[in-house]
C-alpha cells in the first residue's frame, strides 16, 4: 500500500514537471532563460530564471502598472470634479452676492423713496390745513357781510318807504294850500303851523337821501368784496381739488400695498387695525368752555370738509398699518451676505431619515453672522431645546411668534423687549445640523406659517 501510494505521489509530479517543462519550451522563444550570477568570497553563485518565472514576474509588473494607472486616473477624474464643483459653488455664490446686494440695494432706494414721500405728505397735509383755515375764515367774513348787507338793504327799504310817505303827504299840504285863500282856509293855518314841521322833514328826506346813496354805494362795494371773494374762494377751491386728488392718489398708492401685505400673509386687516386703534386709543385735554360761531347757528361742514375727513381717515388707516408692520415679522432675520438653503414644506431630511416636514426656511452664512429680531416683541425662551440647539422665542403681537434656531451665541434674556433689526444672537451649527445655518420659523397660534411670505410681503412695501 506504501508502494501504491508513493506511485500516485510520483506520477502526479511527473505530470505537473511535463507540463512545466513544455510551458517553457513554448515560451523559450520570446523569454529565453536568463541566469543571474550572484558572486561571493566563497564562491560564485547564479539563480536560473525558467521563461515561465519571467512571464509570471513580467504579467505581475504589468497588473501593478495597469492597477497604478486605473487608481491614478480615478484620482485626477476626482480632484477635476471636485474642481469643477468648487468653481461651479464659487460661482453660484458670487451671483448669489451680487443678487443680495441689488436687492439691498433696492430694498435701501425704496427705504428713502419711502421716507421722501412721506415728508412731502405731510408738507402737503400742512399746506391743506392751512388753506383750508384760510377757507373757513373767508367763508364766515363772506357769511357775517352777506349779514351786514341785508340789514343795510333792509333799512335802505324802510327809509325809502318813509321818505315816499312824507313826499306824499307834503304834496297833498301844498296842494290844499294852493285852493284855499290866505286866512279862510283852517289847512291853510295848520300849514303855517306845521311849516316848521315840513322844513325838519325835508332836511331828514335830504339827510335820509345821502344816507341811502351813502347806502348803496357800500352795498356796491360789499357786493364786489363778496365777488372778489367768491372769485377768490373758486380759486381755493380748485387748488385744493388739485390738491386733495393728488393726496388721494398718494394715499391710494401707500395704503393698497400694506394692505396687500397683510392679505398675502393671510391675516384679516379690519381685525389687525381694531387691536392696533384699540391700543393706541388715548384721548383727553383740559376742559374748555362751550363757544359759538360769530355767524350764528350750527356749522354744516360742506364736501371740502368732508373730502379732508376722509382723507384724515385714510392717513390714519396708513398709520394703523405702518404700526401693524412694525409688530409683524417682515424684516429679514439675517444681516449681511447668506445663502438660503431650505424652504418651508415637506423635504427629504439633510440626515437620511426620509421625507419630512419642515417648519421654517435655512439661511446658511459664516459662523458668528448676525441674528436680528424680524419684529418689535417679548422674548419668551432663550436657550438650549432638543434638535434647535441655542434657540430664541419671540412673542409679537396678533398671536405671532418667532424662533432663531441652531445659534451660537445668544445675546439677551428671557422677558426682555426688543425691536425689529435689533441683534439677539449669532449663527451657528448647535443642535441637529448638517453644517452652520440659522432655522427661522414664524408661528401663529401655535401653526407654523412660511415665513417667506411676510418677508416678501415687507419687501414690496419697505
Amino acid at each position: 500500500m506504501h508502494k501504491t501510494a508513493g506511485y500516485g505521489t510520483n506520477g502526479a509530479g511527473t505530470l505537473q514537471k511535463r507540463l512545466l517543462d513544455t510551458l517553457n519550451t513554448a515560451l523559450e522563444r520570446h523569454l529565453p532563460e536568463q541566469r543571474m550570477f550572484l558572486k561571493s568570497e566563497s564562491g560564485t553563485r547564479f539563480i536560473r530564471l525558467r521563461p515561465a518565472t519571467s512571464a509570471a514576474i513580467l504579467a505581475g509588473g504589468a497588473l501593478l502598472m495597469s492597477w497604478t494607472i486605473v487608481v491614478t486616473a480615478i484620482f485626477l477624474m476626482d480632484a477635476i470634479s471636485s474642481g469643477n464643483q468648487r468653481e461651479q459653488a464659487q460661482r453660484e455664490r458670487a451671483i448669489y452676492e451680487a443678487r443680495l446686494n441689488a436687492l439691498s440695494q433696492e430694498r435701501d432706494d425704496r427705504a428713502s423713496e419711502s421716507a421722501a414721500a412721506q415728508e412731502r405728505f405731510f408738507v402737503a397735509l400742512d399746506q391743506v390745513s392751512n388753506m383750508q383755515s384760510e377757507l373757513l375764515a373767508s367763508e364766515d367774513r363772506r357769511t357775517e357781510l352777506e349779514t351786514g348787507i341785508e340789514v343795510i338793504q333792509k333799512t335802505l327799504r324802510r327809509t325809502i318807504k318813509e321818505r315816499d310817505a312824507a313826499r306824499g303827504a307834503h304834496e297833498t299840504l301844498l296842494a290844499e294850500i294852493e285852493e284855499g285863500a290866505e286866512g279862510t282856509n283852517p289847512t291853510l293855518a295848520r300849514a303855517q303851523t306845521a311849516d316848521g314841521s315840513v322844513a325838519f322833514l325835508t332836511a331828514a328826506l335830504e339827510k335820509t337821501a345821502a344816507e341811502r346813496d351813502e347806502a348803496i354805494k357800500f352795498s356796491s362795494e360789499a357786493e364786489q368784496i363778496v365777488s372778489d371773494l367768491q372769485f377768490e374762494m373758486d380759486l381755493n377751491e380748485d387748488r385744493n381739488n388739485r390738491i386733495f386728488q393728488r393726496l388721494e392718489e398718494a394715499v391710494t398708492v401707500s395704503l393698497e400695498p400694506l394692505d396687500k401685505m397683510f392679505r398675502a400673509a393671510g391675516m384679516p386687516t379690519e381685525r389687525i387695525l381694531d387691536e392696533v386703534r384699540r391700543g393706541y386709543s388715548g384721548q383727553g385735554g383740559p376742559l374748555l368752555p362751550v363757544t359759538k360761531s360769530t355767524s350764528g347757528g350750527a356749522s354744516i361742514p360742506d364736501s371740502t370738509s368732508l373730502r379732508a375727513n376722509t382723507l384724515l381717515k385714510e392717513l390714519d388707516r396708513i398709520n394703523l398699518f405702518r404700526i401693524a408692520a412694525d409688530k409683524t415679522p417682515v424684516g429679514l432675520p439675517v444681516s449681511g451676505n447668506f445663502r438660503y438653503t431650505s424652504g418651508f414644506g415637506f423635504r427629504n431630511d439633510p440626515k437620511g431619515a426620509g421625507r419630512r416636514m419642515h417648519s421654517g426656511v435655512d439661511f446658511a452664512a459664516s459662523r458668528g453672522t448676525p441674528i436680528n429680531a424680524a419684529a418689535d416683541g417679548v422674548v419668551t425662551f432663550a436657550g438650549w431645546q432638543s434638535g434647535y440647539g441655542k434657540l430664541i422665542k419671540i412673542r409679537h403681537a396678533f398671536g405671532i411668534e418667532t424662533r432663531y434656531a441652531h445659534l451660537s451665541k445668544i445675546r439677551l434674556n428671557v422677558g426682555q423687549k426688543v425691536s425689529r433689526g435689533d441683534r439677539i444672537g449669532d449663527m451657528g451649527a448647535t443642535g441637529r445640523v448638517t453644517g452652520t445655518h440659522l432655522h427661522y420659523e414664524v408661528r401663529i397660534n401655535g401653526n407654523p406659517v412660511n415665513p417667506m411670505t411676510y418677508i416678501k410681503a415687507g419687501r414690496d412695501v419697505f
